[in-house]
C-alpha cells in the first residue's frame, strides 16, 4: 500500500471531479433532438461530395444477461432470432446510406461494438460480414476491430471473424477476482479469456486490447494487482483500464450492487495509481487517461511522432476519418455535424420501416466548437499546444483560459512559454482537466453534472 506514490495519490485526489471523456467535443450531452431537417439533409449531402476515407462503427446491442455494473445501450436477450431481425435492418441502413455516399469513398477503418458483437453466431456474422462488403468499399488494409465477451466465444466465433476480415479484438475481463465477479454478476473464469486470447493469435489477430475496469464492488489493491499480473500474463497489445462510474440514477441495473462494498475513494484511487506505475514495467506506454500500450505499438508511436487522434472508441490512429455509425444509439461525425441514431430499438426499426435515415439527434458545430475541438483534441492527442498553430490572436481570445493553466503548472502538470505549452508526464493522467479549461459548455448547470469523475 505504501509503495503507491503519495504525491500522485493527493494531485488525483485533488482534480477527481466531474468531467467529459473528450472522445468528440461538443459531447454528446450537447446533442439535440430539436434539430433542422435541412442540417441532416446538409449532413447527408457532405458525405456525397466527399471521397475521403471513412471508420464504420456498427453498434450491436445484444447481451445474453446483464453485467451490473454496466453502462452500455443493450438489449438483454437470448434470443438469437433477435439478431437475425436486426441485421435485416442494418441491411435496411446500409443500403440507405451507402447509396447517398460519394462512389470513391472507401472504409479505412471497421470497429464492432455493444452490447456483445459476439452475441451473433458464426452464421449471423458471415452474414454481417457480407452485407459491409456488399454495400462499401474496403480500403485494402481496413482496420477492422470487434468487442469480444470471453464467456460465450468458440474457435469458430474466432475463425470466423477472421474470415469476414477482423484483425483486432478488444476483450473484455473487467477483473480476474472470482468475488468480484459475483458482486458485479458477470462469471467469467481466467481459462476463458486465456482461451479465447490463444484462439485470437492462432487466428491472426495482430493487436489485442484487454478492458479492465478499477473501483468495482470488492476490489482490494490486492486482487487488482492479481488482476493486472493476471491480464499481463496474456500479452496483450494494449489496455483500456477505465473507472467504474456508479451513477444508479442514470444507470437503473447499478442498483442491484451492494454500495457497502464500493471501494472508499481513496483506496480506489490507488488501483489507478498502481497500474500508470506499473505497467511501464512491463513495457507498456502511458498513453493517457485510460489507455495503455505496449512502447512498440502503433498507438505509442502515434503518441510519440504526434499523430495520435481521439474519436467515439477511444485513441486511435484513424481518428481523423469520418465516421458513419450504423445500428441503434450509434454515432456519426465529420467535421461539420455529429448525429445520433435512436437509442429504443423499436423506434430504431420504425424509421427504417418508413425508409429514412434512424437518426434522433443532432449537432451542427459553430465555428467556436469547431476551434475549441481543435484545442481540445490537441490536447488531448499530442499533449501539448502551439498557440500560433490555432490563431495568431490565440492569447488574446483565450486570456482567461490561459490564466486558469497556471494551477496546473503550479502542481508541475504542465509546463508553460510564450507561444503555448506542454504537459508532463505526470500530467497525463490529468489530460481531462487540462482540456476542461477549454470547453465553453462546462458554464452550463446541465453539463456540468453530466460526466463521472476525470479519474
Amino acid at each position: 500500500m505504501n509503495s503507491v506514490n503519495d504525491d500522485l495519490l493527493k494531485l488525483v485526489s485533488k482534480y477527481n471531479v466531474p468531467g467529459p471523456r473528450y472522445t468528440s467535443y461538443p459531447t454528446a450531452v450537447q446533442f439535440s433532438e430539436n434539430f433542422d431537417k435541412d442540417q441532416l439533409n446538409e449532413n447527408v449531402a457532405m458525405l456525397a461530395i466527399e471521397a475521403a476515407p471513412v471508420s464504420l462503427y456498427i453498434h450491436i446491442p445484444f447481451c445474453h444477461s446483464l453485467c451490473w455494473y454496466c453502462g452500455c445501450t443493450k438489449v438483454i436477450t437470448k434470443n438469437p432470432a433477435s439478431a437475425d431481425r436486426y441485421l435485416d435492418y442494418l441491411e435496411k441502413e446500409m443500403e440507405l446510406v451507402s447509396a447517398g455516399l460519394h462512389p470513391d469513398i472507401q472504409v479505412k477503418q471497421i470497429h464492432f461494438g455493444g452490447g456483445t458483437p459476439t452475441f451473433l453466431s458464426p452464421i449471423q456474422l458471415r452474414r454481417l460480414g457480407a452485407s459491409i462488403h456488399h454495400y462499401f468499399n474496403l480500403h485494402t488494409d481496413v482496420e477492422f476491430s470487434v468487442e469480444i465477451d470471453p464467456r460465450r466465444v468458440s474457435e469458430e466465433h474466432i475463425s470466423t471473424l477472421q474470415e469476414i476480415g477482423c484483425n483486432r479484438a478488444s476483450i473484455g475481463v473487467q477483473d480476474t477476482n472470482v468475488d468480484v465477479q459475483k458482486a458485479i454478476h458477470r462469471i467469467q473464469p481466467f481459462n476463458q479469456t486465456e482461451k479465447v486470447t490463444r484462439f485470437l493469435r492462432k487466428y491472426g489477430m495482430n493487436s489485442i486490447n484487454m478492458d479492465l475496469i478499477y473501483g468495482l464492488p470488492k476490489q482490494t489493491l490486492q486482487t487488482f494487482k492479481k488482476t493486472i499480473e493476471d491480464a499481463v500474463s496474456l500479452n496483450p497489445d494494449r489496455f483500456a483500464i477505465y473507472s467504474y462510474a456508479h451513477i444508479p440514477s442514470v444507470m437503473p441495473s447499478q442498483k442491484l450492487l451492494n454500495e457497502d462494498d464500493l471501494p472508499e475513494t481513496n483506496e480506489k484511487l490507488r488501483f489507478l495509481v498502481y497500474a500508470i506505475e506499473t505497467l511501464p514495467k512491463y513495457g507498456y506506454t502511458f498513453i493517457g487517461m485510460d489507455h495503455f500500450a505496449k512502447d512498440n505499438d502503433e498507438l505509442s508511436l502515434a503518441l510519440r511522432n504526434g499523430t495520435l487522434q481521439r474519436n467515439f472508441q477511444g485513441y486511435s490512429t484513424h481518428a481523423d476519418l469520418n465516421m458513419i455509425g450504423l445500428g441503434m444509439s450509434a454515432i456519426s461525425q465529420n467535421n461539420r455535424f455529429y448525429t445520433q441514431n435512436e437509442k429504443d430499438l423499436q423506434d430504431y426499426y420504425d424509421a427504417l420501416d418508413r425508409n429514412r435515415l434512424p437518426v434522433r439527434k443532432l449537432l451542427k458545430l459553430t465555428d467556436d466548437d469547431q476551434l475549441r475541438k481543435q484545442i481540445i483534441m490537441q490536447i488531448m492527442c499530442k499533449g501539448e499546444l502551439h498557440y500560433d498553430l490555432i490563431q495568431t490572436s490565440f492569447k488574446k481570445t483565450f486570456s482567461t483560459e490561459i490564466e486558469h493553466l497556471k494551477r496546473f503548472e503550479e502542481d508541475g502538470l504542465l509546463t508553460n512559454h510564450e507561444s503555448g505549452f506542454k504537459i508532463t508526464s505526470p500530467g497525463r493522467l490529468f489530460i481531462r482537466n487540462i482540456a476542461m479549461v477549454f470547453d465553453d459548455y462546462l458554464k452550463e448547470k446541465q453539463h456540468q453534472t453530466s460526466y463521472s469523475k476525470t479519474v
